[in-house]
């Protein structure tokens, strides 16, 4: 009778020790919860991002308008006629 005690106490805590402590244990999947929380958070930041580079890709493809948007806040060009007036605020 004894022995069946001891045998059935080790059974049980061997158990425990799965269900709090090796793998699969509670705070096992916790972290791995809190992981795939984190992955999806960033999937979805990256499908934005990509969906915005998408229709800049498509922009630029369809005509000219993307281009010169592009040509004028990035390399400064303006149109032939067109006058430059650069604003410069003075620090006292």
């Amino acid at each position: 009778m004894k022995f069946l005690l001891v045998t059935l106490t080790l059974i049980v805590l061997g158990l425990q020790y799965r269900f709090w402590v090796g793998d699969g244990s509670l705070a096992h999947v916790v972290r791995l919860n809190d992981d795939i929380e984190r992955q999806q958070a960033e999937n979805d930041r990256l499908k934005e991002r990509n969906r915005l580079l998408a229709a800049e890709v498509e922009a630029l493809k369809s005509g000219t308008e993307g281009i010169e948007e592009r040509a004028r806040h990035q390399m400064g060009m303006i149109r032939e006629g067109e006058t430059f007036f650069l604003i410069v605020n003075e620090s006292p």
